[in-house]
């Protein structure tokens, strides 16, 4: 398990002074890298090794955002390896050790000479050392299921601010460009991110939405109808409570 401990700043919250959603994904995915650099695989190695790790998929549960100035630990581990995917978690934990968010996600290791995926070894594995075991929470699977039928509310170009390192738009701008189709004040409880294809530099985003109960479902494809990201964000209408992570199965 992989430990990252902070402070909420406020370059970091949204209009309410708590962390934005953006933050919490950009905590978790900060505290994975930090955990492969540490471990002598990060960037650096992947590129040498022309190699990339992907992220397939998110499901991140939120109890509370912590607010301006709070102290938070971000957690993180691996606990499985299914097929061609590495499963991880992620955990965001208040100063009394009680869960804020809870994380699970698939990620895929691509070739990045060929763009294909490459099967997963335990070299791969290896340097994070053992498994963990899976945290305590509902698994609601890697695909997002939309509607055929959607409201087109725009369209984008791809520009530089929005790449990583792999020159791909990052897994958390794609829910921050969700996000703005939800309206002001919605509490959002749960996050869930499909990801099919990279946008690059340069690409059309074509934003599409659809309401289904309490879920804000919208898809980021191209002009063709071919899926960059499905993100789905989903109200809730009170804290969810969580046991201290004192209890937790590690």
């Amino acid at each position: 398990m992989y430990e990252l401990n902070s402070r909420v700043r406020y370059s970091e919250t949204d209009i309410d002074a708590k962390l934005s959603l953006t933050g919490i994904m950009n905590y978790m995915q900060d505290c994975s890298t930090m955990q492969s650099e540490d471990a002598g695989v990060g960037i650096g190695y992947l590129g040498r090794e022309k190699k990339a790790w992907l992220l397939s998929s998110w499901q991140i549960v939120i109890g509370r955002r912590p607010v301006l100035g709070e102290r938070i630990k971000v957690l993180t581990w691996p606990y499985a390896v299914k097929g061609l995917y590495a499963l991880r978690n992620f955990a965001i934990l208040d100063e009394k050790g009680e869960y804020l968010v809870k994380a699970n996600s698939y990620w895929f290791l691509m070739n990045t000479e060929t763009g294909r995926p490459m099967r997963i070894t335990d070299a791969d594995t290896d340097p994070y050392g053992e498994f963990n075991p899976k945290i305590e929470m509902e698994d609601a699977g890697r695909k997002i299921a939309v509607p055929k039928e959607m409201e087109e509310t725009g369209r984008l170009v791809v520009m530089k601010h929005l790449l990583d390192t792999n020159l791909h738009v990052n897994n958390a701008q794609y829910v921050d460009i969700a996000r703005e189709l939800v309206p002001s004040g919605t509490e959002i409880g749960e996050i869930r991110a499909e990801y099919r294809k990279a946008a690059v530099l340069g690409d059309e985003i074509v934003v599409k939405r659809a309401r289904e109960g309490m879920s804000h479902l919208v898809s980021l494809c191209n002009a063709n109808g071919d899926v960059f990201a499905n993100v789905e964000l989903k109200e809730r209408t009170q804290p969810q409570k969580y046991p201290a992570a004192g209890g937790r199965k590690t």
